[in-house]
């Protein structure tokens, strides 16, 4: 009974209560690392309009990460310097320049007024103040570094992400190659990588004397990650052959100057990247023995305090973390009911739901098998379940993007610390689509009953129908068109798997339903397990038992995902969080509306808007109700 009543207050407060709470106190400034420019400067607004303002963050952002520039593939002028040469900084310095930058632009957008009494001029005000803070991290931790997807990351080196994994990622698979100066331009990032090196190596030690430290699992998982990066040949590895498979579609060079640009790009690898590498991986095996035991955000100092913001960014909640906690409970005790439902009229009724999907996850029928053919046969069904969805897309949604989206395995050397999924924009122009990455290092954690929805999640009308739309709001300021509010994009993926099922993807599908479900109770599982880590002082083991027994998943699955949120502190939050207040919304809408609801509509609002925080939503919602009923 105590269990229901805390779950009905928490379901009342995210609807009831703003999500976001965007007002940035003015001492923040004053706390911040003492810095005053950046490589883009941040200049004196005595005259400068909001407009010059949202230019600026662009610039500020994007003249320190340059690679993230790459991936949306900005123009020079988008970032004001030829940037595509130019190699990312980690330095204790260099990111506390950034994060001063982003908070002083926080303030100035704040304290600069509108031009006119436009609702719109007044969210964009209101979210490019939130987008920077953001980006500028809390001011009264100078540990860890800024990624532009996650905001405050704790750890520049772990399993899973970071610039030692993004940048090679990016380079291989976003940074334009179409022309000479293109090739060569790639070839200076090469002959930097030993400057990134040296950056990040500071940085780490730069934390580790303020003793953060990252766990040792996290720290581990990376060593693998590093020791497998310079096994290949220089002539083998990612970096040259994706270099060379671009350089060689280029109708303007001759057969020689291709080889001799390949030729550099390999001397650049073994001369300057593999020695690089060879010494992050000394510096990090040096740091393994004092890395913490302990798996949560807790043990680290004012650890609490820090997950405590992470709440707040990363799950857009002012929840409370014993909250969320009882919440989680909550929802895995209602989806279990459901999956028990499904799997007794299915036959299956012996052992908990946990057990009896562990058995149905070990039947041949649902299973790919583990080979080269089984990997195409499960890429061939997913850009099936693309096809066929987006056939049925007009039922629900009216707005349709102009981006393609295609799906790709994760590389070999980086599946290990890969989540299951993941999807990357596009690129603005349209060159480079949406990218649906899927992990194929276990086929067990790929069965058939589950891939549908993974589908729905990461594709559409999940992360690309709503990141490709939100990135065609050409009228918006360009941070509002990719601002990754957590709680917002995995809530909208996670109601998405909702919708697909009310549009009859599973129809006369049991097992395609119960995978749903599975994915369901998987991000229920997460609150519980998130908060078990970085709040309740839960060990590493405790969070994989209750995870395995819970969802029945794989337990490489499994592993992966408690190591991911050991690295990610409150990112495993927004799923639920976001998904439930989007559907509290859309109840608040019908019941309002009655007939005049309709479905499309209510998906335009939320999408066409951008990316905003759940106050923001909330209110724009509620402006759409009123316009339908005056």
């Amino acid at each position: 009974m105590k269990k229901s009543i805390i779950y009905s207050a928490i379901i009342s407060a995210l609807f009831l209560t703003a999500c976001t709470d965007n007002k940035i106190a003015d001492n923040q400034a004053t706390n911040s690392p003492k810095t005053a420019t950046t490589k883009t400067t941040v200049t004196k607004q005595k005259n400068t309009n909001l407009s010059e303002l949202y230019q600026q963050a662009t610039k500020s952002l994007f003249s320190q990460r340059e690679l993230s520039a790459s991936v949306y593939g900005l123009s020079d002028a988008d970032v004001g310097i030829h940037y595509a040469n130019k190699m990312e900084d980690y330095s204790p310095t260099n990111e506390a320049k950034l994060r001063q930058a982003m908070l002083t632009l926080t303030k100035t957008i704040t304290n600069t007024p509108t031009t006119t009494k436009s609702a719109n001029e007044k969210t964009t005000k209101e979210v490019m103040a939130s987008i920077t803070r953001y980006f500028a991290g809390n001011p009264d931790f100078s540990i860890g570094y800024i990624d532009p997807w996650m905001g405050l990351s704790p750890f520049i080196i772990n399993q899973i992400n970071g610039p030692l994994i993004g940048i090679v990622r990016n380079m291989q698979t976003d940074q334009k190659i179409v022309n000479e100066q293109d090739a060569q331009d790639y070839l200076a990032r090469l002959a930097q990588f030993d400057q990134l090196i040296d950056g990040i190596a500071a940085k780490v030690n730069f934390d580790a004397a303020q003793n953060w430290l990252p766990p040792k699992i996290i720290l581990q998982g990376a060593l693998r990650y590093l020791h497998g990066f310079t096994k290949p040949e220089p002539s083998k590895h990612a970096l040259v052959t994706s270099f060379a498979d671009r350089v060689n579609k280029i109708s303007e060079l001759s057969a020689d100057q291709k080889q001799q640009l390949i030729a550099q790009a390999t001397n650049r690898v073994a001369n300057i990247v593999y020695p690089a590498y060879k010494k992050i991986t000394q510096v990090t095996e040096q740091l393994l023995p004092k890395a913490r035991k302990e798996a949560g955000i807790w043990a680290q100092p004012h650890g609490d305090k820090y997950y405590q913001d992470a709440i707040h960014e990363l799950g857009d909640s002012d929840l409370t973390a014993e909250q969320i906690h009882q919440l989680g409970l909550s929802e895995v005790e209602r989806i279990n009911k459901q999956m028990d439902s499904i799997l007794t009229v299915q036959g299956y009724t012996k052992g908990s739901v946990g057990e009896r999907m562990v058995a149905l996850n070990e039947e041949p029928r649902f299973l790919y098998a583990d080979s080269k053919e089984g990997r195409e046969q499960l890429l061939k069904d997913i850009n099936g379940y693309i096809a066929e969805i987006t056939a049925k897309m007009p039922t629900a949604y009216k707005a349709t993007p102009k981006y393609k989206v295609e799906v790709r395995p994760y590389p070999v050397e980086i599946q290990d610390g890969a989540p299951g999924g993941e999807y990357n924009s596009p690129s603005i122009d349209g060159s480079k689509p949406g990218i649906y990455w899927i992990n194929l290092r276990d086929m067990k954690a790929n069965p058939k009953f589950a891939l549908k929805t993974l589908t729905y999640h990461e594709a559409i009308p999940g992360h690309h129908w709503q990141i490709a739309l939100n990135l065609e709001q050409t009228d918006m300021p360009f941070l509002r068109r990719i601002a990754p509010y957590n709680a917002y994009a995995e809530g909208w993926a996670l109601y998405s798997e909702q919708v697909a099922a009310e549009m009859g993807m599973y129809k006369d599908d049991p097992f395609g339903d119960l995978g749903r479900l599975q994915g369901e109770m998987f991000r229920a599982v997460r609150l519980v397990v998130d908060t078990g880590l970085h709040y309740k002082h839960w060990t590493r083991e405790q969070a994989i038992n209750y995870m395995a027994e819970q969802t029945g998943s794989a337990k490489s699955d499994v592993i992966a995902e408690i190591e991911r949120y050991m690295a990610w502190p409150g990112q495993a939050l927004g799923y639920k969080l976001g998904m439930l207040k989007i559907l509290s919304l859309r109840k608040h809408a019908k019941e309002s509306l009655g007939d005049k609801f309709d479905l499309g509509e209510f998906h335009d609002v939320v999408l066409l808007g951008g990316a905003v925080p759940m106050k923001v939503l909330e209110e724009n919602i509620n402006q759409w109700i009123a316009s339908k009923t005056q």
